[in-house]
């Protein structure tokens, strides 16, 4: 594919390949290995090849909607809501179909990954409205983390907002992204979610945004989320893709004839 891209020939490829200079999802790549542009990230001296204009867009997902690329049931997807939407675009991380809040849309594969990844430390901050009055008790067992069937959650920062008789409203922040984590632990505590709203990822914060609408992330946006997940200065990709330069003196290789 380097040589389809026509970035080299394909000896030229394979010794970029011996020489370390190609990674697959982040993986130094192996000679004989396959992948698939439509879903591997694959990068020649860190610069991903054949992808689309790197799109950042921040989206309010209102209840009722999908956190997913397509839906087989038909449902409406995080994707309907991005106005005129060309590239392929996938969220960084999910929310259930009844919750709310910020997610992050993006085709950029090393920033997905990084933010998902535990290494990175990314905050997600959440409003919660609970059932019951949480006591000083369950807070500090939600901020030590609480034991589910897999595993115990890591620890958190928890602050009561606002309490009244029959329900309680919080602010968590916490690194973790599990499958209906604040759910389950709050479940586990005695107090079901009533509502659940992401307000922030990293340095990304939800604002003013309406519900079910979606905006681009401005410049200095941008280079906030990148900075958070350690790629800072490593994403200015023009929309072709770039042509790697030869090391030391070896000579580049000749594009391949069409």
């Amino acid at each position: 594919m380097i040589a389809a891209a026509g970035l080299a020939s394909r000896r030229g490829a394979e010794a970029w390949i011996r020489a370390g200079r190609v990674t697959v999802n982040g993986r130094v790549a192996r000679l004989g290995e396959s992948a698939d542009l439509s879903q591997d990230v694959v990068c020649v001296d860190g610069e991903q090849i054949g992808a689309e204009p790197l799109q950042y867009w921040l989206v309010h997902k209102p209840l009722g909607v999908v956190t997913t690329v397509r839906d087989p049931e038909g449902r409406a997807t995080i994707l309907d809501l991005v106005p005129g939407l060309r590239a392929r675009l996938f969220p960084v991380g999910r929310l259930d179909r009844a919750s709310s809040g910020l997610v992050l849309l993006t085709n950029d594969g090393p920033l997905h990954h990084a933010l998902l990844h535990p290494s990175h430390g990314i905050e997600r901050e959440y409003f919660v409205r609970v059932r019951g009055r949480v006591n000083d008790a369950a807070l500090r067992r939600l901020a030590a983390g609480v034991e589910l069937e897999d595993g115990r959650t890591a620890p958190a920062r928890v602050a009561r907002v606002e309490q009244e008789e029959a329900s309680t409203s919080l602010h968590l922040t916490m690194i973790e992204g599990r499958k209906r984590q604040i759910r389950r632990a709050l479940g586990a505590l005695g107090h079901p979610v009533i509502a659940l709203c992401r307000v922030r990822l990293g340095p990304l914060a939800l604002g003013r945004l309406a519900s079910g609408a979606a905006r681009p992330l401005s410049a200095a946006e941008r280079a906030q989320i990148l900075r958070a997940a350690g790629l800072e200065g490593s994403r200015a990709r023009s929309s072709r893709a770039k042509r790697p330069r030869p090391r030391g003196k070896a000579r580049a290789s000749k594009r391949p004839r069409v």
